[in-house]
């Protein structure tokens, strides 16, 4: 596998990732099968697609990436789908989280090994 798609199975992990999420929530507390059932299976293939791109990547960069991608797609999701909304420090919050993920792959050598 080449870093290229490396970070093609770790974009397709980080969307599983938040299918999964958004499927947790619409579950409410695992009340509701189809959502659970969902859920269950998106976080499944999420996990085994990040551990083929792990492959290539290393832990620390894979999983920051899947994290923090993960944690500002989610927040859309959140504020669009489920209508929740963000204050100041929040949006700063992920501001930064964007930030860091910039930071290691615009700038770090351990992603090219």
């Amino acid at each position: 596998m080449t870093l290229l798609q490396a970070y093609g199975v770790l974009i397709v992990a980080i969307l599983l990732e938040l299918t999964g999420t958004s499927c947790l929530q619409a579950s409410q507390q695992f009340t509701r099968v189809w959502p659970t059932l969902g859920m269950a299976a998106a976080y499944a293939a999420s996990f085994y697609l990040l551990s083929l791109a792990l492959r290539v990547l290393p832990i620390s960069v894979a999983y920051a990436i899947w994290s923090g991608v993960g944690i500002v797609m989610i927040a859309a999701v959140g504020y669009v789908v489920f209508r929740q909304s963000l204050d100041t420090p929040a949006l700063i919050g992920i501001g930064l989280i964007v930030a860091g993920v910039v930071v290691v792959n615009g700038f770090s050598e351990t992603v090219r090994h």
